[in-house]
């Protein structure tokens, strides 16, 4: 994903101009004035959308069923497959978008493998919940139907721009290889312990092949378009935010179905709302455009760094549906594990988020060290207070962000600015 342009670069974009016909990938301009997401690309994050709350609503129901270590396994496992293939397949996208016919089927079949993931996720956590072998078959054929489609688009790049071949058939390869590595895993008859090894060393090696292809001394990197990733990375944060939203339903309605319109109710209303937005608008902070405009060889950690951050902010909602399973009586969790189960994704979110921001602009803020440590401080009375008052401990958990956007608005504004300006 790094690498400034080359001089054999095209000088614009190479999309379809109407007509049933083909176009050679031979690559987008990577300065392309205003380039956007397309119709196409807000199709697919929507089959991801489905895989996020799958995810979430397997999760949560095994944590308040007593099964936390297996729901948060499971969880974690899941957070890796969905967003990693979103990844790949945008910064592909972003690349080589021709949006003719067969870019476009190509898409649907993939976007026929999210939906096949998804459906592999309930019997992956139940097992997981069980022990013994682990049953991740039907994940792994919807991954690798994905992933399948995603080797063939890469082969097409490197048969029709000779300049990025060696980084496309790079790709091609290492995909081909890993999606062995799943599907012995799938097949063979491993437990927790051996799955979660082996599953985490094929995590790795899949992390491996982007970097080779995009920093090989002899590699042209691919012309992906800086504004454009950081808007498409933008919208998956937005469309995952969503599973807030709708964890912040299922807890008002478990408070009104029970005891109608309360305090309580109110309550769980704007401190779900109110976390959702302040986790938008701490997201949307990071100059992320302009800044890989600036360090497009900065991108690999950013890039990938934000399954982090879409784990953590899937967690959000996964845990709002613990909250309203508890506040429904269905849940054995207590009141603090429950708000501990949604602390630590609202922590882990905003030290990733710091962490990227670091990492892309490689500067830190003196404010922000304190900014983090009034985070922290605020999440560990709400969890502190939960026994006592559920109510003071839920908008002490929606104000956490707010630590983050008060300092920005305060004096942070004013170290991003010097960072765009120098």
């Amino acid at each position: 994903m790094t690498g400034a342009p080359g001089p054999d670069r095209p000088p614009g974009p190479t999309v379809r101009r109407g007509g049933p016909r083909t176009v050679p990938m031979t690559g987008r301009d990577p300065h392309e004035a205003g380039r956007v997401s397309t119709p196409l690309e807000l199709l697919f994050d929507l089959a991801f959308a489905v895989a996020f709350g799958v995810a979430g609503s397997e999760a949560a129901g095994l944590v308040t069923t007593g099964h936390v270590g297996a729901g948060l396994a499971g969880f974690a496992f899941a957070m890796f497959a969905v967003p990693w293939a979103w990844i790949n397949f945008s910064w592909f996208a972003s690349a080589f978008d021709t949006d003719d016919w067969v870019f476009r089927v190509t898409t649907m079949v993939q976007m026929v493998g999210v939906v096949v993931m998804a459906l592999g996720i309930r019997p992956t956590f139940e097992s997981i919940a069980r022990g013994g072998h682990v049953d991740n078959g039907v994940m792994v054929a919807g991954y690798v139907v994905m992933r399948v489609a995603m080797v063939v688009q890469w082969l097409r790049a490197g048969r029709s721009a000779p300049q990025y071949r060696a980084a496309a058939v790079l790709y091609a390869r290492w995909i081909v290889a890993t999606q062995v590595g799943w599907v012995v895993l799938a097949l063979a008859p491993v437990g927790r312990a051996v799955f979660f090894t082996v599953g985490g060393a094929i995590a790795a090696a899949e992390m491996v092949g982007p970097w080779l292809a995009d920093n090989g001394r002899n590699r042209l990197a691919t012309p992906w378009h800086p504004h454009h990733i950081a808007e498409r990375y933008g919208l998956l944060a937005i469309i995952t935010l969503g599973e807030g939203v709708i964890g912040t339903v299922a807890s008002l309605s478990a408070v009104v179905g029970t005891a109608g319109w309360t305090r309580e109710a109110v309550v769980v209303v704007v401190a779900g709302i109110g976390l959702t937005f302040g986790l938008w608008w701490t997201y949307y902070i990071t100059p992320a455009g302009d800044l890989l405009h600036r360090y497009r060889e900065r991108s690999f950690v950013w890039g990938y760094g934000h399954l982090v951050v879409f784990a953590s902010l899937a967690g959000v909602g996964a845990a709002l549906h613990v909250l309203a399973a508890w506040l429904a009586g269905t849940s054995q969790l207590g009141s603090r594990g429950t708000l501990a189960m949604l602390a630590v994704p609202v922590l882990v979110f905003v030290l990733a988020d710091y962490a990227l921001f670091t990492s892309l602009a490689h500067s830190m803020d003196r404010l922000h060290p304190w900014l983090v440590a009034g985070t922290v401080v605020v999440l560990g009375a709400a969890v502190a207070v939960a026994g006592a008052s559920l109510v003071t401990a839920l908008l002490l958990v929606m104000l956490a962000p707010a630590v983050t956007v008060v300092g920005y608005e305060w004096r942070g504004h004013r170290h991003v600015a010097t960072l765009l300006a120098g």
